[in-house]
C-alpha cells in the first residue's frame, strides 16, 4: 500500500536519472551553457553571385535550428545570443558595439519568433535599421561579455562554450593592440575552462584561421591540428552538422578499464552513439500554478498502516518451502561477479562475427588519456593492428559493479572526415553484445511448398530493380515528428502545424516506372489465372465438386442453429460462444432486424426476444 505525494521540484537539484537496462547510472551537477557570438559587421550580410543567403541570414538559421533542438532534447541547457560589431550597446559593462540580445537562459518560443524576425531580406534591413552595423569593434570586449554571462548564472554550470561565427579571417589586422587584448582574453577564457569554438563562413578569397584565430580557438586534444584545418561552411547543411557536432559536451556513460594481460592496462570511456528516438514522458503540472510536480512514493503497513522506512523492508525468495530473507547489502553482493571493466580473452577473425548476434545496440570506447596516462598510445596501436589483420578483440565486459558480466566483440573502425574536414565517424571501438548459448533457439518450421527455379530468377530481377542505397538517417519517424511539429505550432501560436512527408511509405509511381512488365510476369508465374491480390479477400477461386467449368468460388451458406439450442444458450448465459455469423443468421431465421454488427448487440437483441 503506497501514498502517492506531490511536491514542487527544485531546478537546481543535481540533475540525472536512471537509464534504461544497460545504461550507465551517472549524474551530472550542473547544466550544459552555450553563447552563440555573431559578427554582426556589415560583411557579414553581402551575398555573393551564387549564394542563395548570406552568411548572417545563415547563422541565423542555425541557431534558430539549435533553439528549436534544445527546446525538445535538453530544455535545460541554458542559451544567450550575442552580436558584436553593432551600432548599439547593451551590456552590464557597458562595452560599446556589443550588443546581448538573448541572455543566457533556457531557450523557449519567443527566442524562436526573435530570431524569426531578423530572417530574409526584411529581417536583415530591420536587423539594420534597428542595431545598426560597425567596424569599430574589439573582440576583447566582446569576449569579455560573454565572460559576465557565464559569472552572472547563480546555477551549477558543468560546460561552458562560446561559438564564433564569423566570415573575417583577420578582424584586428590594423590594430595590433586590439589583437593582442583578445588573445589575451581567450586565453584567460580557456584557463577558466570555457571553450572557445570557431564557425568560420565564406569569405570572397578564403578563410585563412592562421592570421588571427590560431591563438584564440581552443582545439580538442583528440583532435590535434583538426579544428585548425576545417574549411568555411558554404551552405546551411554544413555549418548545422558542424554546430551539431560541438554544442554538446561529448559525455562518456562509465570511464572503465581496458586489461590487456597482467599488469598492462588502459583507461577507456564508453559512449553512445545511437538510441532510439522516443516521445518524450509527459511532465505533470500542478493546476493552479503551472509549474512543475514530483511524485514520490511512501510506502505503509498493508495492516497497521505504520509508514515503512527503508531500513524496514527486506527481500525474499521462495526456494522450497521455506522463505529466505536478503538484507539490501546481500543482494548487491549476490549480484555483484566481478569489478567493472574489459578483460581482454582473444582475437578472432571479423568473419566469425555474424548477424544474428546482435541483441542491442553497440556501444563505443575511446581512451581516455586524463585517467591513464599512454591510453591513446596503445589505444591506437591495438586499433590499427586489428583493422589490418581483420580481427575483433574478444572481451569479458562488466559495464558496473552490480550487473552480471557479457561477452563482447571490440570492432575496429577508422577515423572518417568529410571534404570540409569534420569528423564523420571516429576512431575506436564498437562492443558488440554477443549472445549466450540460451539466447539462440533452434526453430522447426513447418514445412511449405518450394518456389519454382523460373519463379525465383523471377523475383531476383524484381529485387534488383527495386535495390537503392538505404540510409538510415534518410527516413525519419513520422509519428514523432509530427508530434514535435505540433508542439511547435502550440508554442509559437501558429495556425495549423506543419505536415511532415512521410518517407518510410514506398513510391508506388517510381516503383512502377522500374518494374514495368516484371509484375505481370511473375504474377503468371505464381498465381493462378483470375486471382487479384488487390481484390477484397484475395481468394483463389476454385471450382466445385459438380462444376466442370471456370465459373467463380461458391459462398459458403452459413450453418443455421436450431431454435432450442439458441433458448438453451440464453438460459444458459453461453450465447457468447457462437461467432458473429452465427448469430446474424439466428436472428435472420427469428425475423428479427439486425441493427448492430457487433456481438455485444446482436447477443442482447436475442437474449431480449427470448426473454419476452
Amino acid at each position: 500500500m503506497a501514498e502517492w505525494t506531490t511536491y514542487y521540484q527544485n531546478e537546481d537539484e543535481v540533475e540525472g536519472e536512471e537509464g534504461e537496462e544497460g545504461e550507465a547510472d551517472v549524474r551530472y551537477s550542473g547544466r550544459d551553457s552555450l553563447i552563440f557570438l555573431v559578427d554582426a559587421s556589415q560583411s557579414m550580410f553581402e551575398r555573393g553571385e551564387d549564394d542563395e543567403m548570406s552568411p548572417f541570414d545563415m547563422t541565423l538559421q542555425c541557431i534558430r535550428s539549435v533553439y528549436t533542438s534544445k527546446i525538445i532534447s535538453s530544455d535545460r541547457d541554458l542559451l544567450a545570443l550575442v552580436f558584436f560589431g553593432t551600432a548599439e550597446h547593451k551590456n552590464s559593462v557597458p562595452f560599446k558595439h556589443v550588443y546581448v540580445y538573448h541572455d543566457l537562459d533556457t531557450p523557449g518560443a519567443r527566442r524562436v519568433l526573435d530570431l524569426h524576425s531578423f530572417q530574409g531580406e526584411k529581417g536583415q534591413t530591420l536587423f539594420q535599421e534597428t542595431l545598426g552595423c560597425s567596424a569599430d569593434f574589439s573582440l576583447q570586449e566582446a569576449l569579455w561579455v560573454c565572460s559576465n554571462l557565464f559569472s552572472d548564472v547563480k546555477t551549477r554550470l558543468s560546460h561552458k562554450r562560446v561559438m564564433l561565427f564569423t566570415n573575417q579571417d583577420n578582424p584586428h589586422a590594423e590594430d595590433s593592440g586590439k589583437a593582442r587584448l583578445a588573445r589575451s582574453k581567450a586565453s584567460d577564457l580557456r584557463d577558466t575552462g570555457v571553450v572557445l569554438d570557431l564557425m568560420n563562413l565564406p569569405k570572397p578569397g578564403g578563410f585563412d584561421v592562421s592570421l588571427f584565430y590560431r591563438d584564440i580557438i581552443t582545439v580538442d586534444e583528440d583532435e590535434g591540428d583538426l579544428g585548425l584545418q576545417q574549411g568555411a561552411s558554404e551552405k546551411l547543411e554544413d555549418l548545422q552538422r558542424r554546430v551539431r557536432a560541438r554544442e554538446m559536451k561529448k559525455r562518456a556513460q562509465a570511464r572503465l578499464s581496458l586489461t590487456l594481460g597482467d599488469g598492462v592496462s588502459l583507461a577507456v570511456g564508453v559512449y553512445v552513439l545511437v538510441r532510439s528516438a522516443t516521445k518524450p514522458y509527459p511532465v505533470r503540472l500542478y493546476r493552479e500554478s503551472n509549474e512543475q510536480v514530483k511524485t514520490k512514493t511512501r510506502w505503509f503497513h498493508a495492516e497497521t498502516g505504520s509508514l515503512l522506512l527503508p531500513s524496514d523492508t527486506k527481500k525474499a525468495q521462495t526456494y522450497g518451502s521455506k522463505q529466505i530473507v536478503l538484507e539490501k547489502e546481500e543482494t548487491e553482493e549476490v549480484k555483484k561477479f566481478d569489478e567493472p571493466g574489459l578483460v581482454l580473452i582473444g582475437f578472432k577473425p571479423l568473419e566469425r562475427l555474424e548477424r544474428h548476434h546482435h541483441l542491442r545496440p553497440a556501444h563505443f570506447i575511446y581512451p581516455e588519456e586524463s585517467q591513464v596516462t599512454g591510453s591513446s598510445k596503445l589505444f591506437t596501436a591495438l586499433l590499427m593492428r586489428c583493422l589490418e589483420r581483420k580481427v575483433f578483440a574478444l572481451c569479458r565486459y562488466t559495464p558496473r559493479r552490480n550487473t552480471p558480466p557479457r561477452f563482447a566483440a571490440l570492432v575496429a573502425q577508422s577515423e572518417e572526415l568529410d571534404k570540409n574536414r569534420v569528423q564523420l565517424s571516429p576512431p575506436g571501438f564498437h562492443v558488440i553484445f554477443l549472445p549466450y548459448a540460451d539466447d539462440i533457439r533452434s526453430l522447426d518450421y513447418p514445412e511449405k511448398t518450394s518456389a519454382k527455379p523460373e519463379q525465383i530468377d523471377k523475383m531476383k530481377e524484381i529485387v534488383h530493380k527495386l535495390r537503392f542505397k538505404y540510409q538510415s538517417e534518410a527516413f525519419e519517424n513520422p509519428v514523432i515528428q509530427q508530434h514535435y511539429r505540433n508542439l511547435e505550432a502550440l508554442a509559437l501560436d501558429l495556425l495549423e502545424p506543419e505536415q511532415i512527408e512521410d518517407l518510410t511509405l514506398p513510391k508506388a509511381e517510381m516503383m512502377d516506372r522500374r518494374l514495368g512488365s516484371l509484375v505481370s510476369q511473375f504474377k503468371e508465374l505464381v498465381y493462378p489465372p483470375g486471382y487479384n491480390p488487390e481484390g477484397k479477400g484475395a481468394q483463389v477461386k476454385r471450382k466445385s465438386a459438380g462444376d466442370s467449368g471456370g465459373g467463380g468460388a461458391e459462398k459458403k451458406p452459413c450453418a443455421e442453429v436450431p431454435e432450442e439450442e439458441l433458448r438453451a444458450h440464453v438460459k444458459n448465459g453461453t450465447l457468447g460462444k457462437l461467432t458473429v455469423p452465427l448469430l446474424k443468421e439466428a436472428c435472420k431465421q427469428l425475423g428479427m432486424r439486425v441493427t448492430g454488427t457487433k456481438k455485444q448487440e446482436l447477443i442482447d437483441t436475442l437474449t431480449a426476444h427470448f426473454n419476452r
